[in-house]
């Protein structure tokens, strides 16, 4: 009987032992499978993360442009000309070009003379001949508060002013703006010099604009958004101006008659005089000076309207990527070949 069970036992072992391989087995097939699926998982995982991260940043990439920073600079002319900085202070993080302490120590007591604009920079000129140079980038906010509002998160720069307990603040949530204080007029003409910017929209010399089209061989989108052929026009409003003129984004510059060319530089200036009539567009985190928000985003024909009925010819809008921005229009009313001319 004892051998009978040690046989029994061994037999006992050894098919635990198969059913242990097998168990073995199974779970090497099932891991690899799985392991297969998890790794695929990831794959297209990390695909739909970057398509993702790619439409936010085109998005908020952009933002503000001029109609936004003349709305800034509007609001803040009653609010800070002939008004003294007695204090400045940076809570916050750091901007992408770190302030400098010895410019806190150049603007204090200094009195404000004019708030102007360049393109989509904010000029803020001093009496004594001092420069401070604000660009919003992406989600800048220049507000005028009173000392006792709290101060919000991301406020990166704060100066205080002599009237009424006033503080002047600058916040960038995703810290793409920046403030340089340049000592002298001369030397911020230098700076804008060594940026090669072109007109401001709203004076653009005909032979020049005609001339620079007709020597560019990229595509409208593009030409519009080089800062160095036309300053201030962004996205959103490259988009506007082309769907207003009638005409599409991908033509290339040089395809355009000089009728097409004039007609274009006037529906530049009125899409941009409308804008501004309107505080510009609050899309995400754009407000103006005193705070409130724009409201031209209500009045779009292309931008961000994908899918949408073209609001002269019902023909849904289009939107496809050039020079790395989302680009709306509408196919019918837009033509991709010139019109008869």
């Amino acid at each position: 009987m004892q051998k009978k069970h040690n046989t029994h036992t061994i037999q006992t072992r050894l098919e635990g032992s198969r059913g242990q391989a097998n168990a073995y087995k199974f779970y090497i097939i099932t891991y690899c499978l799985m392991g297969g699926i998890v790794i695929q998982y990831l794959k297209e995982t990390k695909k739909r993360t970057k398509k993702t991260s790619q439409c936010d940043r085109v998005k908020v990439k952009g933002m503000p442009e001029l109609p936004e920073v003349e709305t800034v600079v509007r609001d803040l002319i009653p609010l800070l000309s002939l008004k003294t900085v007695i204090k400045v202070e940076v809570p916050g993080k750091k901007l992408r070009r770190p302030w400098d302490p010895v410019w806190s120590q150049l603007l204090v007591n200094q009195t404000i003379e004019k708030v102007t604009r360049r393109g989509k920079w904010i000029i803020i000129s001093f009496r004594s001949n001092v420069q401070l140079l604000i660009h919003l980038g992406m989600t800048g906010q220049l507000c005028v508060f009173n000392q006792s509002t709290p101060l919000q998160s991301h406020t990166n720069l704060v100066f205080s002013l002599d009237c009424k307990a006033k503080e002047l603040r600058f916040r960038d949530i995703r810290r793409f703006g920046s403030a340089d204080v340049f000592l002298s007029q001369e030397a911020l003409k230098e700076f804008f010099d060594s940026r090669e910017l072109g007109p401001e929209p709203f004076n653009i010399p005909e032979d020049y604009w005609v001339n620079t089209l007709a020597k560019s061989s990229r595509n409208l989108k593009a030409f519009l958004l080089d800062q160095k052929n036309i300053t201030g026009v962004g996205n959103i409003y490259a988009d506007e101006s082309l769907y207003k003129s009638g005409l599409n984004p991908s033509r290339k510059a040089m395809s355009l008659s000089k009728k097409e060319a004039l007609l274009l530089a006037k529906c530049i200036g009125e899409v941009l005089g409308s804008a501004i009539e309107n505080r510009g567009s609050t899309i995400k985190d754009y407000v103006g000076g005193s705070g409130l928000m724009g409201g031209y985003q209500d009045e779009f024909q292309a931008y961000g309207r994908t899918g949408e009925p073209c609001k002269k010819c019902g023909q849904p809008i289009k939107k496809i990527v050039l020079a790395g921005r989302s680009t709306h229009f509408c196919p019918i009313c837009q033509p991709k070949k010139p019109r008869t001319r």
